[in-house]
């Protein structure tokens, strides 16, 4: 919405911002004549000044001269269809809540209240009234809709590899070997040193077989990734 403002002197940005009633904390991006400033820019007459909350589908890491980083914390929560999805959206190292008995009213009680948002094969999900952050996947490819979301939410400079548990979506924490190694067997004893563990699940892992085929996993991703932008230019 656009209005006048009128004022006397130069006032800061952040001055200004608070005298209409916007905590300056919910502000991720401020505009000066199509330029971006911080809060400490005074105004002068004339300027049109444009200002935003989070962005929630645009990493605006590089355009933002607020903060170190942008406000943006990108969450998930997925309905039923969608469990192979919040796997390898765990594996890339994002927040996603997931289970396969979820009914649509918990789904959007716990993405009104965590401020997550649905992502869902199921349009009847993003009808409800109180449900103001969703996304509707058109693919019914795992694969694809994986990328589908990267895409859409311009998730690429957030992924962080095994940073979440697949299985609960726990935070992964190194631990040392020798906290652990009496669960550990023989082999996995001998030939490991380096173990990480779910702060949530208490599930340990290594750098074993398994963790050869997930980097194929994402490099597979990542590829159909590129391949999508390549075919969208």
């Amino acid at each position: 919405k656009t209005f006048p403002y009128r004022f006397w002197g130069t006032p800061s940005v952040k001055d200004v911002i608070e005298s209409l009633g916007i905590p300056h904390t919910e502000v991720d991006l401020i505009l000066i004549n199509g330029c971006s400033v911080n809060f400490k820019h005074h105004l002068a007459d004339g300027d049109r000044m444009a200002v935003y909350p989070v962005f929630e589908s645009l990493d605006i890491a590089n355009l933002s001269h607020l903060r170190e980083t942008p406000l943006r914390k990108t969450r998930f929560i997925l309905d039923v269809h969608l469990g192979k999805t919040a796997r390898s959206l765990r594996m890339l190292g994002f927040d996603v809540l997931y289970q396969n008995d979820y009914a649509d009213p918990e789904i959007v009680f716990v993405a009104t209240t965590q401020k997550r948002i649905i992502l869902t094969r199921d349009r009847g999900i993003l009808k409800y009234k109180k449900v103001t952050h969703g996304y509707l996947i058109r693919s019914d490819d795992p694969k694809k809709q994986v990328v589908e979301v990267l895409d859409r939410f311009d998730l690429f400079s957030q992924i962080k590899p095994f940073h979440r548990c697949i299985a609960c979506n726990g935070l992964i924490l190194k631990i040392d070997k020798n906290s652990v190694e009496s669960r550990l067997k023989p082999k996995t004893k001998q030939y490991y040193n380096e173990f990480f563990q779910c702060e949530n699940c208490n599930k340990v892992f290594w750098k074993g077989s398994h963790y050869k085929n997930m980097l194929g996993q994402i490099d597979e991703l990542l590829n159909r990734t590129l391949q999508s932008e390549s075919s969208s230019n």
